[in-house]
C-alpha cells in the first residue's frame, strides 16, 4: 500500500508529514518506557523482519496481490511506541534506498501504514487480552488485531484521498474498492502475524511485549490450605540475558526470506496499485527522485537480483532500527 508521489496535493502531503513527525516524536519519548534489555535488541530484528516479509507479495484476487503491513506485529512484539518507530524506519529505508513509496508521500505512508496500523492493532489486542487470558486469547487477539488493522489503514488512505487526492474520483468508490481488497489482504496479514507471534511465544515468550503480565501467576498451596504466589522473575532473568541465540536465529530466518523466498513473490500489482488502475488515477503517480538508483524497485532498475537487494535492505534496516532503539534507550534516564 505504499503511496507514490503524485497521488496527493502539496497541502495534504505536508500536513501528513507534520502529523507523522509529531507522532514519531511522541513515540521516541514513549518508547523509553518500553525499551529494555529485551525490547531494544528485538526492535532491529522486528523492523528487518517486516522489511523482508513486505517483499513477499501473495495473491489475493485475480491479478491482485498483497503484502504484510506489519504494524500490529510490531506493536505486539516490541510495544506500540517502539512499533511505530520500527515501521517508520522500514518505510524510510524503502523510500530512500528502494524508491518504494514517494518522498513527498512519506508522511502519508507513515501515518496510514505505521501509525494507524499500530494504533488499531494494539488497541484491539489489548481489548481482547484484557477480557481473556492465556495463549489462546493471545492468538485470537493477534489474529483480530492484524486482520482489522489492514482495511482500517486502507480506509484511512481513502479518507485522505477524498480530502487531498489529485484525481477527481468518487471518494465512496475508492473507499469501497480499497476496503474490499484490503479485507482479503488483511486475512493474509492475520495469518502471517499470528504465526510469527505464536512462533516467538513458543520459543521465547518473554520476548513478546504484548504477552508480558498476561500469564496466570504460579501459586503454591500449603497443607493447611493457604496459598502464596511464586515470583517467576528470577527464572526469567537468565532467559532475558540469553537473547543472542534467538536474535541470530531470527536474523538468519529474515535473510532467508529476503534473499531466497523473495524470488517467489507475486508480481501482480498490490491492492492500492490495482485500485488506482481500475479507478483511473494510477497515471497521477510521478517519477521517484531516486527511481534511477541501483536498488530502486528492489534491484530491478540496476539489474541486481531481488534476493541480493533484499539482503542489503535487511542489513540497512537492522542497523538503522537498532541504532534508533538503543539511542532512545540511552536517553531513558532523561527527565520528561
Amino acid at each position: 500500500m505504499h503511496v507514490p508521489d503524485g497521488f496527493f496535493n502539496a497541502a495534504t502531503s505536508i500536513s501528513a508529514g507534520v502529523v507523522a513527525a509529531a507522532g514519531v516524536a511522541v513515540c521516541l519519548r514513549g518508547a523509553r518506557r518500553e525499551l529494555d534489555d529485551r525490547t531494544a535488541p528485538m526492535a532491529g530484528l522486528v523492523a528487518a523482519f517486516i522489511f523482508a516479509v513486505q517483499m513477499l507479495n501473495f495473491p489475493v484476487a485475480a491479478g491482485t496481490s498483497g503484502h504484510l503491513l506489519g504494524g500490529a506485529l510490531a506493536a505486539i512484539l516490541v510495544g506500540p511506541y517502539t512499533g511505530v518507530l520500527c515501521m517508520t524506519v522500514v518505510l524510510l529505508v524503502q523510500c530512500v534506498f528502494f524508491a518504494d513509496g514517494g518522498l513527498t508521500a512519506l508522511g502519508i505512508n507513515v501515518v496510514i501504514m505505521g501509525m494507524v496500523t499500530v494504533l488499531v492493532g494494539w488497541g484491539l489486542f489489548r481489548l481482547v487480552t484484557r477480557a481473556a487470558k492465556g495463549k489462546a486469547a493471545i492468538s485470537a487477539a493477534t489474529f483480530l488485531a492484524a486482520l482489522v488493522s489492514v482495511p482500517v489503514s486502507a480506509l484511512a488512505f481513502s479518507l485522505l484521498f477524498a480530502v487531498g487526492g489529485t484525481a477527481p474520483i468518487d471518494a465512496t468508490a475508492v473507499a469501497a474498492a480499497m476496503g474490499g481488497v484490503h479485507v482479503l489482504i488483511g486475512i493474509g496479514e492475520a495469518l502471517i502475524t499470528t504465526a510469527t507471534v505464536g512462533a516467538v511465544l513458543a520459543v521465547r515468550p518473554d520476548l513478546v511485549y504484548g504477552a508480558r503480565g498476561l500469564s496466570t501467576p504460579l501459586v503454591l498451596k500449603g497443607a493447611d490450605g493457604t496459598t502464596s504466589p511464586v515470583d517467576a522473575a528470577p527464572a526469567a532473568r537468565p532467559a532475558a540475558r540469553g537473547i543472542r541465540p534467538f536474535l541470530v536465529g531470527g536474523i538468519g530466518v529474515t535473510l532467508v526470506l529476503a534473499g531466497l523466498v523473495s524470488f517467489f513473490a507475486s508480481s501482480n500489482p498490490d491492492g492500492l496499485e490495482a485500485v488506482a488502475e481500475n479507478k483511473g488515477f494510477l497515471d497521477q503517480a510521478t517519477d521517484h527522485l531516486f527511481g534511477s538508483w541501483a536498488l530502486a524497485d528492489y534491484g530491478d532498475v540496476g539489474g541486481i537480483p531481488v534476493g541480493i537487494a533484499g539482503v542489503v535492505g535487511v542489513g540497512i534496516t537492522l542497523i538503522v532500527a537498532g541504532a534508533v532503539a538503543f539511542a532512545a534507550r540511552r536517553r531513558s534516564g532523561v527527565g520528561v
